[in-house]
């Protein structure tokens, strides 16, 4: 009798860490992407070349591997927001995935945050934008900073921070192009401290070992775009606060109809309460569940999504973290230009407390402007037994990794 096989979704550079661990926890391995030539593609025990953001093509793909003899027993998707294929994919083959009608509302910044605001859950106010002059009239309605973003995308493509000195025309023309359904909207944006939760939602109760301090420290360098630099564990919020702030995550699941699955939560501390930014029914990127969870609290949060997905009961003390590890996280920026030289990766690498080094750029590239975080030219992650440890070691690694560009050379 054949052994059942994880469906993965998606098998690009971060999605290799899950093909890995699903495989050393002794399962069979199909992963799918649109690129053929996807890293993943020989990792996994075998390979289909179908769109995972293409409910259609990965279902039909998926029922077709079958016919031939595949043997599904689940389906997953870690560093790709795919759950609307997760969950049409879970469906038609039978398999345990959130619902559709969950997924939509998961992948629909508007229908979510309509569905928080008839749930009570607590968010910033919004409102759908169908031009640039209902930008300008819900600027001057609210007087403060608005956040504008289209209604369907990520990797903070198309997210910017209005002010009044921001032209309205330009900044809906940059978010609508954004969205595969040419809608945008606004919501308030508000002051205090940012983070992001993740874990997993079991028979309608939420377990949550993730839990970092977003960075946002250059968000006059790159504005009105919205871009983040890392994060760092363990938080420095009161344990009072990142318990709100879990139970609130928890809410917003079950507000969505996620009670069984990965919840993953971009949430903000405002005037002594939590605030939903937006949620999400996966896993993140950004290595945060396959590194970062791990080495700050010893909890294999995604094993236990990957058992959940093929449908086995899972133990949620293991979900209970052991300790409380310092991590940094933090992104390389250069300056726009073509890439003349690369250094210093390997001597970062070397120092202690450094724990991975990524750089997406080599001499020639040409580096864009910095819009949205899918241009972000590479990462490094620390650990140390403190918070300050590892921010201390970081500041080491970015100091020695250097990236010249020279202007012009777009």
């Amino acid at each position: 009798m054949y052994k059942k096989t994880l469906i993965l979704l998606g098998a690009g550079g971060e999605c290799v860490h899950a093909i890995l661990h699903a495989k050393k926890l002794g399962y069979r391995v199909l992963a799918t992407d649109k690129n053929p030539q996807a890293c993943g593609a020989t990792v996994a025990d075998e390979f289909l070349p179908l769109c995972a953001y293409t409910p259609e093509e990965s279902v039909a793909g998926l029922l077709a591997w079958r016919e031939r003899g595949g043997t599904p027993g689940g389906v997953l998707c870690v560093a790709v927001d795919a759950p609307t294929t997760v969950a049409a994919v879970g469906q038609a083959l039978n398999l345990p995935a959130i619902s559709v009608e969950t997924a939509q509302l998961a992948t629909d910044k508007l229908a979510m945050k309509d569905r928080f605001k008839a749930r009570g859950i607590l968010i910033p106010w919004y409102a759908p934008v169908r031009d640039a002059q209902d930008v300008r009239e819900a600027l001057q309605k609210k007087g403060g900073p608005l956040v504008i973003k289209p209604v369907d995308s990520r990797g903070a493509r198309g997210v910017m921070r209005l002010t009044p000195d921001v032209d309205a025309e330009w900044a809906f023309a940059a978010a609508q192009a954004e969205s595969r359904t040419a809608r945008v909207m606004v919501e308030a944006y508000l002051d205090g401290p940012q983070v992001s939760t993740e874990g997993l939602m079991v028979h309608g109760v939420a377990h949550i070992p993730g839990f970092a301090d977003r960075n946002y420290e250059f968000l006059k360098r790159f504005a009105p775009h919205i871009i983040e630099n890392g994060g760092d564990m363990p938080s420095v919020l009161p344990l009072e606060a990142q318990a709100a702030i879990k139970k609130l995550t928890g809410e917003a699941a079950m507000a969505l109809g996620l009670a069984h699955g990965p919840v993953k939560g971009d949430l903000v501390w405002h005037e002594g309460k939590p605030y939903v930014i937006e949620l999400a029914a996966r896993h993140s990127g950004g290595y945060f569940v396959t590194h970062e969870i791990p080495w700050n609290t010893g909890v294999d949060l995604l094993g236990a999504s990957i058992r959940m997905a093929m449908g086995e009961e899972i133990d949620t003390d293991a979900l209970c973290p052991r300790y409380q590890k310092g991590v940094c996280q933090r992104y390389f920026f250069p300056e726009a230009g073509k890439v003349t030289a690369v250094e210093g990766e390997e001597e970062a690498r070397q120092l202690p407390g450094v724990k991975y080094v990524e750089l997406r750029v080599k001499p020639g590239d040409v580096v864009q402007p910095i819009q949205s975080h899918p241009g972000r030219a590479g990462v490094v992650m620390t650990m140390g037994e403190t918070r300050h440890e590892a921010q201390s070691v970081m500041r080491e690694a970015l100091e020695r990794v250097r990236i010249t560009t020279v202007a012009g050379g777009m």
